[in-house]
């Protein structure tokens, strides 16, 4: 016989799940909602967007989930990625750094929001995981140029700067957008969730 605390817990647990999921095929979305316009090496994607709203509303553990999710989805073939992109051979992508960027995205804005439960500090929060996405990813962008892919022809440092530089207004418009947003939503969620 079942007590109601353990279908509590039990469906505390589905409801865990289902976001998780969620957000993992809202990532998808996001990758290819708009992933044709290409500047640069880099898709103009929503992805950003979703990675800290992820963070924000399911918090830092459970938004980094999320992300890892996504991940290991599209590395496991389904093309979830940008462009409809999926498989191992995404690891060595220049714009790979952005995938992985999404859980420290995702874990960073979470872990800002629970520090500072206002609505200020779930804008400040977005933005320093817009920060992260970038700083990370850029840097991997860079480095795989360097390294092993092949190099647009005088490529530098700024210069892959200035190709992030393009949707960078937009990632910040849809950070503090995020921000407004996880800050509305959130006490709905926990009320499911807890």
């Amino acid at each position: 016989m079942t007590t109601s605390a353990t279908r509590s817990s039990n469906h505390s647990r589905t409801l865990i799940l289902v976001h998780i999921a969620m957000f993992s095929a809202l990532m998808a979305i996001g990758a290819n909602i708009s992933s044709f316009l290409i500047i640069g090496g880099v898709p103009i994607t929503l992805q950003t967007f979703f990675a800290i709203t992820a963070g924000l509303l399911l918090g830092k553990r459970l938004g980094a989930a999320s992300m890892i999710v996504y991940g290991f989805i599209g590395l496991a073939g389904a093309p979830v990625f940008a462009r409809f992109s999926g498989g191992m051979d995404a690891i060595i992508s220049p714009t790979f750094g952005f995938i992985i960027s999404f859980v420290f995205t995702a874990y960073a804005a979470g872990w800002i929001a629970s520090k500072i439960p206002s609505k200020k500090g779930f804008i400040l929060a977005a933005l320093i995981g817009t920060a992260i996405n970038y700083l990370y990813g850029t840097n991997w962008m860079y480095m795989a140029y360097k390294l092993w892919f092949a190099a647009p022809e005088g490529l530098t440092y700024g210069m892959v700067w200035a190709w992030m530089m393009v949707p960078l207004p937009k990632d910040i418009l849809l950070a503090v957008l995020s921000g407004l947003f996880g800050y509305r939503l959130l006490p709905i969620i926990r009320k499911y969730l807890l």
